[in-house]
C-alpha cells in the first residue's frame, strides 16, 4: 500500500474543497461561559451571528477553558454557565442544524493545537498585548499573574487556526488579539515550510455601546444590566430605574433626550425612525412624561424578548435539549483531528529552518 504523504493530505484536501459548486466561507467565534446574557450580548454579538449564520459555515462554540483563564479558582459555575449560554443562545434562534455548535473543551485537539503552538511563539508578543495590560489593570481583585492568562491568546489563536477559518467577527478593539493569530500562523508556516494555515481576516462588526441601567456600560458586574433571563417584572423595573434626563426634574420641563438621556441610547437601538422623532418631539415640547416613556419603552422590550423567554421555556420541556450539540462536536472533532494530523505530519517532515524573532 503506497504511504500518504502530506502533499496527499493537501491535495485531497483542495480537490474536496474545490469539487463543490459554491464553498461557502469559514466564520468562527466564542463566547466564555461566565454568567448570564444580557440585552449588551444580544445586541453587541448574537444579533450579527444570527445574520453569519445564514450566509457562512459558521462555527460557535462555549470558551470553557477560556473561563478558566480569570475563573480558575471558581471552576464549580463553568459547567452551569456552559448550560445557560447554549439555553439563550438556541433561545434567541442560533440554530444547530445551520452552524455548528459545540463546547471547546470536548475537542481536545484544541489543547493539543494550543500545546504545540506555545512551543514557537515568543513571549514578548503576549507580553506586548494590549488587552493583557488593561484586564490586569481592571481585574485587581484577581491574581492574573499566571502563565495561562498571559498565554490565551495563543489557545485563541488555535481556536481559529485548528479549523483553518477564514473570518473571524470582531470589534475595532480585539484587532490586536486577530493579528496575534495571524503572526502565530505566519511564524508555524515559515517555521515548518509549508502554507498549514491560512491567515484569518477579521469580520468587522460595528458593536453599539450599550447602556445599563446608571449610564455605564452593560455588564453584568456592574450590576446595571437587563438579562435575557429577566422576568417581565424585573424588565419593567430596571428600565424604570434608567437615568433620564438630570435636567428636567418636572414633566412639565422640555427635555432633551439624544444630548442627555441615557435611557433614550437605549430606546433609539429599538424604535423605528418614526418613533424616535415621535420620542424626541413630544420630550422636548413637554408633552410626554420620563416615567411614561419609559413604561411605554419597557412594554416594547417585553414584547421583543417574549418569543426568546417561549423558546427557552420549549426547550426546557424538551429532556434531550442539550443533546443538539453533540452533532455539531463530532463534526467540530472531525475538522480538527484532520487538522492536527497535517500538523503531526508537517513537523516531522520539516527540514530544519531558523526564524528570528
Amino acid at each position: 500500500m503506497k504511504k500518504v504523504s502530506i502533499d496527499d493530505i493537501i491535495f485531497f484536501r483542495n480537490f474536496k474543497f474545490f469539487r463543490g459548486a459554491k464553498v461557502k466561507k469559514r466564520v468562527l467565534s466564542g463566547m466564555r461561559p461566565t454568567g448570564p446574557l444580557h440585552l449588551g450580548h444580544l445586541l453587541g454579538v448574537l444579533k450579527n451571528w444570527l445574520s453569519l449564520q445564514e450566509s457562512y459555515e459558521c462555527f460557535f462554540f462555549v470558551a470553557d477553558w477560556h473561563a478558566l483563564t480569570t475563573e480558575y479558582e471558581n471552576p464549580h459555575n463553568i459547567k452551569e454557565f456552559t448550560k445557560e449560554l447554549l439555553l439563550e443562545w438556541f433561545s434567541v434562534g442560533i440554530d444547530p442544524e445551520r452552524a455548528v455548535v459545540f463546547i471547546q473543551s470536548d475537542v481536545k485537539e484544541h489543547a493539543e493545537l494550543y500545546l504545540l503552538l506555545g512551543m514557537i511563539t515568543p513571549v514578548p508578543w503576549l507580553e506586548r498585548n494590549p488587552t493583557y495590560k488593561e484586564m490586569r489593570e481592571n481585574l485587581r481583585d484577581k491574581d492574573l499573574n499566571t502563565y495561562g492568562f498571559l498565554g490565551y491568546p495563543v489557545l485563541q489563536a488555535a481556536d481559529i487556526l485548528i479549523y483553518k477559518a477564514q473570518l473571524v467577527p470582531v470589534g475595532i478593539d480585539q484587532l490586536p488579539h486577530l493579528e496575534l493569530t495571524r503572526e502565530i500562523a505566519r511564524r508555524f508556516n515559515y517555521l515548518y515550510q509549508r502554507e498549514v494555515f491560512p491567515e484569518p481576516q477579521a469580520l468587522l462588526s460595528e458593536v453599539p455601546k450599550i447602556p445599563g441601567i446608571d449610564g455605564r456600560k452593560m455588564s453584568k458586574s456592574y450590576g446595571n444590566a437587563i438579562f435575557l433571563n429577566d422576568t417581565p417584572e424585573e424588565v419593567r423595573r430596571k428600565i424604570l430605574s434608567f437615568i433620564t434626563d438630570t435636567q428636567r426634574p418636572r414633566k412639565s420641563d422640555p427635555g432633551d433626550p439624544e444630548a442627555r438621556c441615557v435611557a433614550f441610547q437605549l430606546m433609539k437601538l429599538y424604535l423605528s425612525e418614526e418613533e424616535k422623532e415621535e420620542v424626541i418631539s413630544s420630550c422636548k415640547s413637554a408633552k410626554l412624561g420620563c416615567r411614561d416613556c419609559k413604561q411605554r419603552f419597557a412594554e416594547k422590550i417585553i414584547a421583543f424578548l417574549t418569543p426568546i423567554w417561549e423558546r427557552r421555556a420549549k426547550l426546557l420541556q424538551e429532556k434531550d435539549w442539550f443533546d443538539k450539540v453533540r452533532e455539531g462536536r463530532e463534526k467540530a472533532r472531525e475538522i480538527a483531528k484532520q487538522t492536527m494530523n497535517e500538523v503531526y505530519a508537517t513537523i516531522l517532515s520539516a527540514k530544519s529552518a531558523y526564524l528570528p524573532v
